[in-house]
């Protein structure tokens, strides 16, 4: 169970193997497989995602704490930590890069289609450690490890922005109720917007050090999976700028939505939880300019051995010479995706799915306010979150839960146990009882005939003992 030992024997079982099926395993690709499969649960890979965004249902201070920067990266550190045994496996390392970029698209897709101000921010996580993930199938724990630590001081700055708006708003998450809170909430705006701008990857911030980063390292590869992650992260990093700045909108530029009630008492957060906010935003504009020369400069001691990266793996700064028109790409999309969702939000808004006219309600979906059918279905597709959730639950749960009761309730718990158990007992002793009630007829020489039987069995009893 020692690091030091497991890592320093690591090299002695590059060749060892197992045959399954005729097939000849690696042991090294299985074992970094199983414990990557660990990491997928534990840090919301695609497939076993579904549980973050309902864990969002938690207090918000929590959320901050736990899904930010300790609970959901601890599977990625986990990869980072045993960078000495995934180095030996490239198969696994492989997967591992597919299986992260797949993420970081599925969940930026699902977050631009979410309503749920803390589901949009969970889903954004999930997508943010697709990228952490991803760099580590390339073979770069340093950077991974580095997007990590900038991530936890802008999620964590985000999540209790909502939780300060949801407490402003007397507990209202739907943030189409929202509109305005600038003239209400100016600090939780300028810190909430600190955030948005670093998850961004605005220049000069903390995301735009590190997610940059990440997507140079896949492009300098010079494969063909390399060069199709770059794409599918800087694409994903358009969505995520488009999804950050909904939020904004919706929240805090867009026509007032609220109810009356909720108008009423609206309210800035107390000094206490203003300062925890206002140290996060510190963290977010500086970290990643404080920290890249420590973490990931070229010759920085600052992991010593506690991350190895083998020759093979190692580009070194082969990211420095990639196009200057390919390093600007991420940021393009970035500032794209923020200017679209401004104005197709603006846009949006003008042309509402709804209009409260003479206190009635016209809902524009039933007319598909001229949207292809194809749009509208697709729209529909991410919103119901690729139908991961209608699958497990409908063909998976329901399926297991349906055959656990026909087989398990059914047959054995209430059929074989209830009878040979509590149920049948009592059902024996109460027909028992009932026939020798009836036995019970009141007769002296009964009851004196009894009393000699029993006398004399219990002498041969005694006799025989």
């Amino acid at each position: 169970m020692d690091f030091a030992v497991v890592f320093a024997l690591v090299p002695f079982f590059t060749k060892t193997s197992f045959v399954i099926g005729g097939f000849d395993i690696s042991a090294l690709d299985t074992i970094c497989f199983f414990l990557f499969l660990g990491s997928m649960g534990k840090s919301a890979q695609l497939g076993l995602h579904t549980w973050l965004p309902d864990a969002m249902e938690g207090p918000t201070p929590v959320s901050a704490l736990i899904h930010a920067a300790t609970l959901v990266t601890a599977g990625v550190f986990l990869i980072i930590r045993c960078s000495a045994l995934f180095e030996y496996a490239p198969s696994a390392l492989f997967f591992i890069m597919v299986i992260g970029g797949l993420t970081a698209f599925f969940a930026a897709t699902v977050a631009i289609t979410q309503d749920d101000i803390k589901k949009v921010i969970a889903y954004s996580t999930c997508s943010q450690l697709g990228y952490m993930v991803f760099v580590c199938g390339l073979s770069a724990y340093n950077v991974s490890m580095f997007h990590l630590v900038n991530h936890a001081f802008f999620k964590a700055l985000l999540f209790l922005g909502a939780g300060s708006v949801i407490h402003a708003m007397s507990g209202e998450q739907d943030m189409r109720q929202y509109g305005k809170l600038t003239l209400f909430i100016p600090y939780t705006y300028s810190m909430f917007l600190i955030g948005c701008l670093a998850l961004a990857g605005f220049p000069f911030l903390s995301g735009f050090y590190s997610k940059d980063l990440i997507l140079e390292l896949a492009f300098s590869k010079y494969t063909i999976q390399g060069i199709f992650l770059h794409w599918l992260g800087t694409l994903s990093a358009g969505l995520t700028a488009f999804y950050s700045f909904r939020v904004v909108y919706y929240t805090f530029w867009g026509k007032i939505s609220s109810f009356k009630y909720y108008a009423q008492n609206i309210h800035e957060l107390p000094e206490t939880m203003g300062l925890a906010l206002f140290v996060l935003s510190i963290g977010s504009i500086f970290s990643g300019y404080v920290l890249k020369d420590a973490f990931v400069g070229l010759g920085s001691t600052f992991w010593k051995n506690s991350i190895y990266i083998s020759s093979v793996n190692n580009v070194g700064s082969d990211f420095e010479f990639i196009p200057l028109t390919i390093k600007n790409v991420p940021l393009f999309f970035s500032l794209t995706g923020i200017f679209l969702a401004i104005f197709w939000n603006y846009f949006w808004q003008m042309y509402r799915c709804y209009e409260l006219r003479n206190n009635y309600v016209n809902l524009c979906y039933e007319k598909n306010i001229g949207f292809p059918q194809r749009i509208v279905k697709l729209v529909w597709f991410l919103n119901h979150k690729w139908y991961f959730d209608y699958v497990y639950n409908f063909y998976i749960g329901y399926s297991i839960l349906k055959h656990s009761y026909e087989s398990f309730y059914k047959l054995i718990d209430k059929g074989f146990i209830e009878i040979c158990g509590p149920q049948g007992f009592t059902n024996v002793i109460y027909r028992l009882a009932m026939l020798l009630s009836k036995k019970q007829v009141g007769y002296i020489y009964h009851s004196g005939c009894l009393l000699i039987l029993g006398f004399l069995l219990l002498t041969c009893l005694i006799l025989v003992i």
